[in-house]
């Protein structure tokens, strides 16, 4: 009883210091990160990828409003 009691602790206490694991910041669009990666390239003297095209402009949808 005791051992399962232990494992339980431990489980819960190694899920809940990997919840904490992350980035605090809002989330990067594909566009954002492909010039971020650019200019580290840049900064770095690495091969530079190729530039990323502008995403489309955002267009509101019917349901939108709904979410």
């Amino acid at each position: 009883m005791l051992a399962r009691a232990s494992a339980l602790l431990l489980a819960f206490l190694v899920a809940s210091a990997f919840s904490a694991c992350g980035r605090k910041a809002p989330l990067d669009t594909p566009y954002e990160a492909a010039v971020e990666a650019r200019k580290a390239a840049e900064e770095n003297g690495d091969p530079v990828p190729p530039a990323p095209a502008k995403p489309a402009e955002d267009r509101p949808f019917i349901l939108d409003s709904l979410i």
